[in-house]
């Protein structure tokens, strides 16, 4: 998957919303006692086009091809922000990062 580097936008004036969620607040995480790391996604202000996503932790590469897929399919933060996850799994930090890019987390 294409992704930018947060760093390298913001040497130009960047039109973008990132959005962060940590494992820390996930609780399935912290049920397996294993809540290091995050979950970072980054869209077009604009158009609320997914330009790339971040996930460091425990099983990420069980879940990142949520985002391979959501970008393949042209997904916007707001219909990523629709999308039902299960509760309590680990992929919920994906929505919680989705959210919290559109200024709606739920759970920080």
């Amino acid at each position: 998957m294409a992704s930018f580097n947060v760093s390298i936008l913001f040497k130009t004036p960047p039109n973008i919303n990132v959005g962060k969620f940590p494992l820390q607040a996930n609780g399935k995480a912290l049920a397996l006692g294993d809540s290091a790391g995050f979950v970072k996604t980054i869209f077009s202000q604009e158009t609320g086009e997914l330009l790339g996503a971040h996930m460091v932790g425990h099983e990420v590469t069980e879940h990142i091809q949520g985002f391979a897929i959501a970008k393949y399919l042209e997904a916007t933060d707001e219909s990523l922000a629709q999308v039902i996850f299960p509760h309590p799994t680990l992929s919920e930090a994906m929505h919680e990062s989705v959210l919290s890019a559109m200024q709606r987390a739920i759970h920080i």
